[in-house]
């Protein structure tokens, strides 16, 4: 594992702790939110509220722990992490896990290979939580990882989130990833479709876009948007034809550009509902813990602390938008000082929100 880099935002600096390379630098980095890569996510729905899932309802954020989703890919990455002892450990338990060996494809690619949906999303999981062991070995960071009171991750990051979080093993987690990503990759598959990130407009003003693209496609083509990930820039997901037309029609509505993102399919759409029955199937036979902090889930941009409600929410967040943005604000909003980036590559998980406090 490598860099920790500071970036800042304001009222909340971000600590980068990075498991790419081995340069051990410290920097700070103020990033344009225009250029952050973006991960795919979840829709919105209402917060869920079965049996005792109120534990975390005051919560009063200091530091946080953020984990990145699919898009954080790198080829490199882990690989001199390998040196921490405890970091070996997890990618051998993972290569029992996955039945390849996972820091190969990590360390050699090729990329193409790296990057798809099934192999990504266990790499991603494995490499961030690798992070975490770096950090663990480095002078002060036990301290900093007993000061972290809240955790939350991009998409697929949540699952690390979780995992931090004591809410299931590393073993259940990497289990739960690794159906993830084959569930979501042959819902991709059943169907044309496609993401687009579109940068330099509000959400409303992307909503407006959405609706014009859907005037113009059948049922099977609608998109819309499905990760809300900062002031300027959100992901559209939906049919082939609908990604074309928001591509089309982006420039007329001022729109500063629209950038196709390389992933299988229409993340966090239904067209990711056939991965839910598979993914519902498989939550039911983990044991899931109340998770020791708050771990902000992606559906509501809440924590939740009951185990069945937990199993609801991830199998929800598939086919649901991601409330990033929502939940970088409510974070901010309640107090939070600083937060830590742990994972692969080069990708940023937060961005300036603007008027965050008064």
């Amino acid at each position: 594992m490598s860099s920790a880099s500071t970036a800042l935002i304001p009222l909340a600096p971000l600590h980068r702790f990075s498991s790419v390379n081995g340069a051990r630098r410290s920097f700070l980095c103020h990033r344009n939110p225009w250029r952050s890569r973006v991960s795919m996510s979840v829709s919105v729905g209402s917060r869920a509220t079965v049996g005792n899932d109120a534990l975390f309802q005051d919560y009063k954020p200091s530091c946080a722990f953020l984990f990145p989703g699919q898009g954080a890919q790198t080829v490199g990455m882990g690989v001199e992490a390998q040196n921490v002892n405890a970091v070996a450990e997890l990618f051998k338990k993972a290569n029992d896990i996955l039945g390849y060996d996972i820091l190969d494809v990590c360390a050699n690619g090729p990329k193409e290979k790296l990057d798809s949906t099934v192999i990504s999303q266990p790499a991603i999981y494995v490499t961030s939580l690798a992070a975490v062991e770096v950090l663990r070995a480095r002078d002060g960071g036990q301290d900093i990882i007993d000061s972290v009171d809240v955790t939350c991750g991009l998409s697929l990051g949540e699952y690390t989130a979780l995992a931090f979080a004591g809410a299931f093993s590393f073993e259940d987690g990497l289990k739960l990833v690794k159906l993830r990503g084959e569930a979501m990759q042959d819902a991709a598959d059943a169907a044309k479709s496609a993401m687009v990130s579109v940068i330099g407009l509000d959400s409303e003003k992307v909503q407006l876009l959405c609706d014009a693209a859907n005037e113009e496609v059948d049922d099977q083509n609608k998109v819309q948007i499905a990760n809300f990930l900062c002031p300027g820039n959100y992901a559209v997901s939906g049919g082939v034809k609908g990604v074309e037309a928001v591509e089309a029609k982006a420039k007329s509505f001022k729109a500063r550009m629209t950038v196709r993102l390389a992933v299988a399919g229409a993340f966090h759409t239904n067209f990711m509902e056939p991965a839910v029955s598979r993914l519902e199937a498989a939550l039911a036979t983990t044991e899931i813990r109340t998770p020791r902090i708050p771990v902000i889930s992606n559906v509501d941009a809440q924590p939740h602390s009951d185990p069945d409600t937990i199993k609801k929410i991830l199998a929800q967040q598939v086919t649901t938008p991601v409330q990033w943005e929502l939940t970088l604000k409510t974070l901010l909003n309640k107090g939070l000082k600083k937060s830590y980036e742990l994972g692969p590559g080069k990708m940023s998980l937060t961005c300036r929100i603007p008027n965050q406090h008064k």
